[in-house]
């Protein structure tokens, strides 16, 4: 009978040992499935960070680039800019010195031209002059307008040339400034 006792016991440890084994593999698995779940989780999290890695490399090398490009574009157009305003100030420089000289050249050609009237250097003195020297030799004083003429307009194109460097030379810089900012803008 203990023998039966003992026997029936140890069925019984037996039993609830494997329950107890029975409810642990169990509990195993469920956390298995879960940790494995949580793993597959996190791999595709690191694969989408990998993959968002790789886009924002690539991203910002097209951006350095694109700065480098715009740097560039920069530097040109300052040494162009500043090109361009050497050789308009030299424009408008030797557009007012012209200007000055056809000013000057005209005064003399005026003064000239009403002395020539009073001239008699080239009046010949003989008892009988012939008729063409019969009065002091005046110049070509209404055909004066030629020369005269044609110096007045040489300093209208002179003036006009000044007046049109300096507005071009403002609008260039004014574009010019514009690109800058624009360009300062993107880059930031």
């Amino acid at each position: 009978k203990d023998l039966i006792v003992r026997l029936m016991e140890e069925a019984n440890e037996e039993a609830e040992h494997k329950g107890w084994c029975d409810t642990e593999l169990s509990t195993n698995e469920q956390t298995r499935k879960e940790k494995t779940e949580a793993v597959e989780t996190l791999h595709a999290e690191i694969d989408e960070l990998e993959a968002s890695i790789a886009k924002l490399t690539e991203d910002i090398t097209e951006l350095t680039k694109a700065v480098a490009e715009l740097d560039a574009a920069m530097a040109e157009a300052t040494k162009l800019r500043q090109e361009e305003k050497e050789k308009n100030l030299q424009t408008i420089k030797d557009a007012q010195e012209a200007q000055t000289a056809v000013a000057q050249a005209l005064t003399v050609l005026k003064e000239f031209y009403a002395k020539a009237g009073e001239a008699t250097a080239l009046l010949q003195q003989q008892p009988e002059a012939p008729e063409i020297f019969d009065s002091p030799y005046k110049g070509m004083q209404s055909e004066n307008g030629g020369v005269v003429g044609m110096l007045e307009v040489i300093e209208s194109d002179f003036a006009r040339l000044e007046a049109d460097t300096t507005a071009a030379e403002a609008t260039a810089q004014k574009e010019y400034d514009t690109f800058m900012t624009d360009s300062k803008v993107d880059k930031a």
